[in-house]
């Protein structure tokens, strides 16, 4: 009788079978959506890096257009060509910007829709292209 007592007042620790299925699928929900998202976040960063070269690279629209292409096909970039960029003027200094849209399909009818911008203006605002 005392061993079954011991027994009874000892209390049970760590998580139940349930819990353990419901954790893993929300991990592997988690993983799949940043193993669809990263690569876009990489591509974003490379575009960033692509037009500052293409605005030290050139002095004319046509230049920075073809340098940025240039950057792109070495950086595996496919969202924007040099023709997506804005390009102004300001105060004498060439402002290169972009902005763009990445659909990502989820599953079923569901997709995630990111909105990327940049530029390489000082106080940050994009330039919007005139339409």
């Amino acid at each position: 009788m005392q061993t079954a007592q011991r027994f009874s007042l000892k209390s049970q620790h760590g998580i139940s079978l349930i819990g353990l299925i419901l954790s893993l699928g929300v991990i592997v929900l988690i993983a799949m959506l940043a193993m669809k998202v990263v690569p876009t976040v990489i591509e974003y960063t490379s575009i960033k890096k692509a037009i500052s070269v293409a605005k030290t690279g050139g002095t004319t629209v046509n230049e920075i257009q073809n340098v940025f292409d240039k950057q792109a096909d070495v950086g595996y970039i496919t969202s924007i060509t040099g023709k997506d960029l804005v390009i102004t003027r300001d105060n004498g200094n060439i402002e290169v910007s972009f902005s763009y849209q990445k659909k990502i399909p989820l599953f079923g009818p569901a997709t995630l829709l990111l909105e990327y911008e940049g530029t390489t203006a000082k106080n940050g605002v994009s330039a919007k292209k005139p339409e």
